[in-house]
Order: structure tokens, then sequence, then C-alpha cells
């Protein structure tokens, strides 16, 4: 064993927290600070610089495009005859708020993650709280141990053994009418309405946002107006806390 990993598991001050993490994750992490990060809350950061505080957000940034891409490769050569709306569906399914709640809890996340004890007694500030650290926690290992690593962490610790893809290829998750019926039952309008495209008229893509009483939700971008309209529903129901786990 390199003396390295000698070093963080039985000397460093952080032995305790490395060998909690290298059961959680199965490997030895590099820099241990990048990980105590994806798993803190904003709610317990402080300001570092120029107002930029040392939490899990710009990590979670970042795990999200990673999973995105491991996700879309994965699901594209499973699915080498299915059109471009249904691999953008079952991505949806797979990084879904719901689900990475559902997986960050399986696989004991929550027991790492920082937040302030308040919280508990406010279940919708925590709707996406273990997802957040998902994805954060993506982004980390991302920095510490680069892409392809990830990629193997991801399908072979966590989506292969974990994510039964097959029963969420049979699964309904149909965002805009979970959204319509949440609005309904609260009283709330909703209207999906198509705005203009960063890259300009020339672009095929449909941008649609879900506004909930005037206020934008969620936006969903595809180059089928209906997926455009689902995905923005699914940003919608992140935001508004509707696909909480219990």
């Amino acid at each position: 064993m390199p003396f390295s990993r000698i070093y963080k598991l039985y000397i460093s001050t952080d032995r305790e927290y490395v060998r909690k993490l290298k059961n959680l994750l199965g490997f030895v992490p590099g820099n241990v600070h990048l990980y105590k990060m994806a798993f803190r809350h904003k709610s317990v950061a402080v300001t570092i610089k120029e107002g930029a505080k040392n939490s899990n957000e710009r990590l979670e940034f970042l795990g999200d495009a990673v999973l995105g891409s491991v996700v879309a490769e994965l699901l594209f050569k499973k699915y080498p005859y299915k059109d471009e709306g249904f691999l953008t569906e079952m991505r949806s399914k797979i990084v879904s708020r719901a689900n990475l709640n559902q997986l960050s809890r399986k696989l004991g996340f929550n027991e790492l993650i920082q937040f302030d004890a308040r919280m508990i007694s406010f279940p919708n500030k925590q709707g996406s709280l273990l997802g957040d650290a998902f994805e954060a926690l993506i982004g980390a290992v991302y920095l510490d141990k680069g892409y392809t690593f990830t990629k193997n962490f991801l399908l072979n610790r966590i989506i292969k053994p974990h994510v039964d893809i097959q029963l969420l290829e049979q699964t309904e998750t149909n965002f805009k009418s979970r959204l319509i019926e949440w609005c309904q039952h609260t009283g709330k309008e909703i209207v999906f309405q198509q705005t203009d495209n960063p890259e300009g008229e020339s672009s095929k893509m449909f941008s649609v946002e879900a506004v909930v009483d005037g206020v934008v939700c969620g936006l969903g971008r595809d180059f089928n107006k209906k997926s455009a309209e689902k995905l923005a529903a699914e940003k919608a129901c992140e935001f508004l806390k509707i696909l909480e786990v219990e």
C-alpha cells in the first residue's frame, strides 16, 4: 500500500473520516478537503472570499454535468435504436432529484452531510439536500480522481448495483402531470411558455419555462417541444420540493 494511503488511513488527523469515506465509496480519497466540502450544506458554510461560501453548491454544479454525461453515454450504448426523446426521458428518471435522494440514503451518504440541525424541523427544506450532496460528491471525485475514474465509480459502484434501469424504463414519471396536479391542489396557476433560445432563432432547440403564479420555476430545453415541457416541469418539481422523498 502506498505511503500516502497508509498516512491518510492510520496517521493523519482525518483518519477516522477517511476510513468512513473508504467504507462508503470503496476507495481512499486523495484531497479530503473536497469531500468534506461536498457534504457541507450552505446552511453551515462560511464565507471564504469575495462573498463565496465553502458549501457544496459549486461542486454540485460540476457533479451534475459529469453525472449527466456518464448516464447519457450509458443509455446511448444500451439503447442503440431508441430516439433522442426516449434517451432524454430515461436520463431524467435516473438523475431526478427523487432518485438521487433515494440513492444517497441507500448508500449511507446521509451520515456525512453537515447541515443546520434546525432544518430537521422543516422537512420541506430538506427535499433536495441528499440529492445535492450526491451530485457534489461526484464533482469532488471528478476533481480528485479524474473523469475515467469517476465514470467507473458511477457505473460499477452505484448505477449497476443500485439502479434498476429496466424497472425505470417501465415506470411512468410524468412530472408535468404531477406539477399540474400540485398546482390545482394548492390553488396556483401553472403556465408553460416558450422562450427565446440563447443560440438565436437558427437553433432547432425549444426552450420552455414552467411558470407558477408568475414565477419561473423551471426551464427545459430540447429538440422536441413536449420533451422540453417535461424537463421544465421536472425542474419546477425540484424547485418547489414536490419530488421530496419521505
